[in-house]
């Protein structure tokens, strides 16, 4: 495989400003499992670290003094390995080899850093004093520490209250890939898929570099999809387990909640997912859905209208919790519960009603994950707006609208989003069922601004005598663009 940075231009000219400043830098990396932090540090430094460790998953203290010791040794180029007895003396001895380094720039990078943090190890107490006591005096040191354990680099690093509080000088997540950058991906590995076929593979896999990897160009989409999780021994079917464990501590606190959201497409409130869940309302829930929220797994929305009162007086909203992450709602529609034990079950489902439903939804996901192309596309991507969502309170009624951009000129888009094989034709109980949605938000919102219907569709629209409800289109092709 190639091994050329896709993407990622932002996070890399930060990366290198951050090396090239006149200070003492501590930058934290962070992101889910297996969307490429190493990979981009390792790119920007070119390999050329002053000191790199990598944590041990599982290990124990000693196990992790004698990692850090061997990597010493390594830098050191010395034939005698001294495996330091605490952490203290870890980074005493890391600070003593970095000081008879010629003037410049000392990267050091530590990957996986939550898990040198064994229990009653000091490794925090002994890192804060190594940068407080020693680094940040300086003006060479630049500290690159990384970590899927998402939990971990949030509550004891970005946020840590004691030595370390404020001390990072910079937080940086990695986001999956978008659209333009798997089809970059693919181009310079080979493949000759559609625009479609990208699409449909995000909507199985997200826009997660490893997981590409695991495609084959000799192999059709489905065919790779059949041989990632389907086959006997695929090489993706434990990844479920696997993902959450390594990203937060207490995993099962997490699961429980995206387990949840998987039953209710639109999302949940707090009060109803803590009903749902029969967890308890207290700080761990609320770090839980936080933790899920920065890794991308889940996002908070506030639904279209004006917000109402609270017992207390004052204004909020009820805010919806909503499942977007695109493996894990693939997991739980067709792996988790899988009762086919077919090893070519995903090629077989092609053009079935259990495809064309999960794929409508998948690609409403997909569509949210590119408001920015969306809007692009629109000619407002300078405009300020909101992006949120809409649902009838009337039950007969029924309306729903998953994407609704909410716009400072006065106008709002209403976005209908179509996961098509063809262009898409409206009829005439489709138009009137388009026009009772647009009737009922305007009398429920009781908005006074212009609203646009908005398709989003694979191909677009075919023009007949009922398409004429629609005042702008937007389609698969626009959200490949940069």
């Amino acid at each position: 495989m190639n091994v050329k940075l896709i993407g990622r231009k932002k996070e890399l000219e930060a990366l290198r400003e951050y090396i090239s400043s006149n200070r003492s830098e501590f930058v934290a990396v962070y992101g889910r499992r297996r969307v490429g932090k190493t990979f981009l540090i390792r790119q920007m430094a070119a390999d050329n670290f002053a000191f790199y460790v990598t944590g041990m998953d599982n290990a124990s203290m000693k196990e992790q003094l004698t990692n850090f010791g061997i990597a010493l040794q390594r830098h050191k180029r010395s034939t005698t390995l001294s495996v330091p007895e605490s952490w203290i003396l870890a980074f005493y001895e890391l600070a003593r080899y970095l000081e008879t380094l010629p003037d410049g720039p000392k990267v050091i990078f530590i990957d996986e850093l939550p898990w040198m943090d064994t229990p009653k190890s000091g490794f925090v107490s002994a890192l804060e004093n190594f940068w407080n006591s020693w680094a940040a005096v300086r003006t060479d040191v630049k500290l690159i520490v990384c970590g899927s354990a998402t939990s971990w680099m949030i509550n004891k690093l970005i946020k840590n209250r004691g030595g370390l509080h404020n001390r990072i000088t910079h937080r940086m997540i990695i986001e999956p890939f978008v659209l333009n950058e798997c089809e970059q991906y693919f181009m310079a590995n080979g493949f000759s898929y559609s625009h479609r076929d990208i699409a449909e593979c995000y909507m199985v896999l997200g826009g997660i570099p490893y997981y590409l990897s695991f495609m084959r160009k000799d192999r059709s989409l489905a065919q790779n999809i059949d041989r990632l999780f389907f086959e006997s021994g695929a090489e993706l079917s434990d990844e479920f387990e696997n993902l959450y464990r390594a990203l937060f501590k207490n995993a099962g606190l997490h699961i429980q909640i995206v387990t949840a959201l998987a039953t209710k497409a639109k999302g949940l409130n707090r009060k109803e997912l803590l009903r749902v869940t029969g967890l308890t309302n207290n700080g761990a829930f609320s770090i839980a859905l936080e933790e899920l929220e920065s890794c991308g797994f889940i996002r908070r929305y506030e639904p279209f209208g004006k917000p109402r009162m609270s017992p207390t007086g004052r204004l909020q909203r009820d805010a919806l919790f909503q499942l977007v992450d695109f493996y894990t709602l693939f997991y739980f529609r067709f792996i988790r519960t899988n009762r086919y034990r077919d090893e070519h079950f995903w090629t077989t489902s092609q053009n079935t009603p259990l495809h064309a439903s999960w794929s409508g939804y998948a690609f409403e996901m997909l569509c949210l994950d590119h408001v920015r192309q969306i809007k692009a596309a629109l000619g407002i991507a300078g405009v300020q707006t909101l992006v949120c969502s809409w649902s009838s309170s009337t039950v007969d009624k029924g309306a729903q609208i998953d994407l609704v951009i909410d716009r400072k000129d006065e106008t709002v888009n209403l976005c209908e989003m179509k996961y098509y094989s063809t262009v898409f034709a409206i009829d005439k109980g489709y138009e009137e069922k388009l026009r009772n949605k647009i009737a009922a938000f305007r009398e429920e919102t009781n908005t006074r601004k212009s609203l646009m219907l908005t398709f989003v569709t694979t191909y677009g629209l075919k023009e007949n005598m009922y398409s004429g409800c629609v005042q702008s289109q937007v389609l698969l092709d626009d959200l490949f663009k940069e």
